[in-house]
């Protein structure tokens, strides 16, 4: 993993938890379902951050690697991204 990215993405995982901490406490609290739904979509976004960065490592390392390499590598670079692709627009 690329020095950097990983630095920011254990960073984004570390919000996350929180996050979730937070949304816990929040209903073991009762409080105001407005409220406990504004941070569970704050994680959600938080979430696409992370994966956003993941993508980007991945691009830049091992579809890197595996066009290079081409052949049959190329192919399963493309469809590791179009799984990516499809998981992402499949959310609920």
């Amino acid at each position: 993993m690329i020095d950097d990215i990983k630095k920011r993405a254990l960073h984004r995982t570390k919000i996350i938890e929180g996050q979730l901490r937070g949304i816990e406490k929040m209903i073991e609290n009762e409080d105001y379902c407005v409220d406990i739904i504004t941070l569970s979509l704050a994680v959600q976004k938080s979430l696409g951050s992370l994966n956003k960065l993941l993508v980007e490592n991945h691009l830049r390392t091992h579809v890197t690697d595996m066009y290079e390499a081409g052949g049959d590598q190329r192919d399963d670079a493309v469809a590791e991204l179009l799984r990516i692709f499809e998981l992402s627009n499949n959310r609920g």
